[in-house]
């Protein structure tokens, strides 16, 4: 891979030949996807950065919880938009998009969250993580209690905190990299 193919600005290629179970990963992920997403392969120079990454990602958006698989999508790209990140706003605003099958509800979100017609729990959600996201330090158990009266748990609360953390650090590691969305993005499930 030359540095112009790089998914990043830095010149940090991936380890080749790649372990045969990040190989494997990768092909389920070429197989499923039709592409593997350039975060893997950014964090494919160091295996164990790589496996520290899928490790919290699968575990925060992937696991059992009471957050759906879509609301803690639209949380990514809620927490995206405030960020400015290019990369996350394109590939889990095609997430979004799939998830819901509604393009509309991907460009909302992308947009402005507040004009999406959300329901109580999931505007909810999403004022908790804008709050999180902007003014962490001010948020007070009254903002915690309105997510209980909206109908989740205080287990569902920390996922939600935790998707949101997850998502600021993300989308400031790939600005600071320049990390580019695969191209095959842009066009999902519109």
């Amino acid at each position: 891979m030359s540095t112009a193919d790089l998914p990043t600005a830095l010149d940090l290629p991936m380890v080749a030949p790649l372990p045969d179970d990040i190989q494997k990963y990768f092909d389920i992920c070429q197989d499923k996807l039709g592409m593997v997403p350039n975060v893997l392969k950014a964090y494919a120079f160091d295996i164990d950065k790589l496996n520290a990454f899928t490790g919290m990602y699968n575990d925060l958006m992937l696991a059992d919880s009471g957050l759906s698989k879509l609301e803690r999508e639209m949380i990514a790209v809620v927490v995206s938009s405030i960020n400015k990140c290019f990369y996350c706003l394109v590939a889990h605003g095609a997430a979004v998009r799939q998830m819901s099958g509604d393009p509309q509800l991907g460009e909302q979100l992308v947009m402005n969250y507040r004009v999406a017609g959300l329901d109580t729990r999931q505007r909810a959600m999403l004022d908790f993580a804008f709050k999180m996201t902007n003014a962490s330090a001010t948020i007070e158990e009254n903002d915690r209690q309105e997510l209980r009266e909206a109908g989740f748990t205080d287990r569902d609360i920390w996922d939600i905190a935790n998707v949101t953390g997850f998502f600021n650090m993300t989308n400031r590691v790939a600005s600071a990299t320049m990390m580019q969305p695969n191209p095959e993005y842009h066009a999902q499930f519109r």
